[in-house]
């Protein structure tokens, strides 16, 4: 090798050791932190492994500035109801909307499912606006709504206003952006993060979160509020409105424990976005352990297979997942909460009987590729359906007639009072069995002659029609 040659070879290796020390030491630019980071990203979302530098988490949500003078539509709002992480329920003054309230769809992010059928993440998602939206509650003009343009937008289904969500927890502090916060923490995914008037930040928010790894974008990490095993994850409203998609399926679902009777539990759950109580029967059978542990007023896991119970002409809960020896297994049935009651909550008779509700759904259909696919729609259901086996108060009916079961059965002496309310409308109320009063004497249709008003507590249950099942003579209050 001539000179000349080992002299291009050595400036050739001097020039790719200076490169190679370029390319392993960049600064770091971010100079601001938080402590909000979120713990589902492994070894706080970074990897220090083969010289990678550690990223620094960035909260843009205090980098954004609410501006009033935009030019875009704004407002000042307060809770009407939570929905989920990515959907709120506001009040508003009528001169903007005329309705005095909004259906709010976040702008720029898109939380896991918690409403319908629950995805990881999704109740964490929903509790932690929840949280940030209750610390501004108490504050005057604590949240502002914020539209992306000067006018109210709504989205693809006509009823979601489309918006980014402001909030403060003092007088004096500065407005927060709670979409870019959401963003930030990995409780979101994307969605048109580069299409909006604060995509710098979205973007920003959505890059950082992705590459610390957290929460939804750490697909090592379970989410402890999720069931991970066999059963479809779900709420008490995604089941009822669709019995049929999940006939025949382990379920597992949320709700409180609202009337005992035999080897039955009757459980319901609130819903805020249809401001309704969700209702389903739960056959335990004898024996099962769950009836002395379930107290009326416990919330519990209900881990079981759907099936249509032909006798009642209704779905309920069977075939209940439980270990006698772990109770806390979080593959079967098990207590999460105690101390809260039934609702009892008082309805009109018209809205048992006729009502009619709108759900957000997932509904199958065939695409152009003839595959199935999924896709939200609203559709229209029975309230009476969707409430059955939920508790119920009703007051102010008048008895018309009273019918006495004699067949020699379990049900002999059982009453079933029509009534009619102030309206005029028509509903039964059934006696679950004969019943007795604590002196021993038995209720009998004379008891309750034509006229008579009265107010009853018991669970929606159907029969041919709609009715009110009561269990104890309690239930049913005769007007002096």
């Amino acid at each position: 090798m001539n000179k000349l040659t080992k002299l291009l070879v050595i400036l050739i290796a001097i020039i790719m050791l200076m490169s190679c020390f370029t390319a392993c030491d960049q600064p770091n630019t971010d100079t601001e932190s938080s402590s909000e980071s979120g713990n589902g990203s492994e070894n706080n979302g970074t990897e220090n492994g083969g010289g990678e530098e550690e990223i620094q988490f960035v909260d843009y949500a205090s980098q954004l500035k609410f501006n009033p003078n935009s030019g875009k539509k704004w407002s000042y709002v307060t809770v009407k109801s939570y929905i989920d992480g990515d959907t709120t329920h506001f009040y508003i003054d009528k001169s903007q909307i005329p309705e005095g309230y909004v259906k709010a769809r976040y702008l720029g992010i898109n939380t896991p499912e918690s409403t319908g059928v629950v995805e990881p993440w999704g109740k964490k998602a929903s509790n932690y606006t929840k949280t940030q939206l209750k610390k501004a509650e108490s504050i005057n003009n604590g949240i502002i709504i914020e539209s992306d343009t000067a006018n109210w937008d709504l989205d693809s289904t006509g009823e979601r206003y489309l918006l980014w969500i402001w909030y403060k927890t003092s007088e004096n502090g500065e407005y927060r952006n709670l979409n870019i916060e959401i963003l930030q923490q990995g409780l979101a995914f994307g969605s048109n993060t580069t299409s909006n008037t604060y995509s710098e930040y979205t973007t920003a928010a959505l890059y950082q979160s992705t590459a610390l790894k957290l929460y939804v974008f750490n697909k090592k990490v379970k989410d402890p509020d999720f069931y991970y095993g066999q059963a479809v994850n779900l709420t008490l409203k995604e089941l009822k409105a669709n019995t049929q998609k999940y006939e025949g399926m382990l379920v597992k679902f949320d709700a409180v424990v609202a009337k005992k009777s035999g080897y039955t539990l009757y459980v319901e759950e609130y819903d805020a976005q249809n401001d309704m109580y969700f209702g389903m029967q739960v056959f335990a059978g004898n024996g099962c352990p769950i009836m002395d542990k379930f107290a009326i007023g416990n919330r519990v896991s209900l881990v079981g297979t759907l099936q249509y119970w032909e006798n009642g002409g209704t779905y309920q809960l069977s075939n209940l997942q439980y270990d006698i020896l772990f109770p806390d297994w979080e593959g079967g049935c098990r207590v999460l909460e105690t101390g809260l009651e039934a609702s009892y909550r008082e309805i009109d008779v018209d809205k048992i009987m006729n009502g009619k509700i709108n759900i957000d759904s997932y509904v199958e259909r065939e695409d152009e590729n003839g595959e199935i696919v999924e896709e939200l729609q609203t559709v229209e259901l029975d309230y009476g359906e969707l409430a059955l086996h939920s508790t119920v108060k009703l007051s102010n009916l008048t008895v018309t007639s009273v019918y006495t079961t004699n067949a020699d059965t379990a049900s002999k002496g059982a009453l079933t009072i029509t009534c009619k309310d102030e309206k005029g409308t028509t509903i039964e109320i059934r006696t679950a069995s004969k019943l007795v009063r604590d002196d021993q004497t038995v209720v009998v249709a004379s008891d309750f002659p034509a006229g008579t008003v009265i107010s009853v507590k018991g669970i929606i249950d159907v029969y041919d029609q709609y009715q009110v099942k009561v269990f104890n003579i309690d239930d049913i209050i005769i007007a002096e």
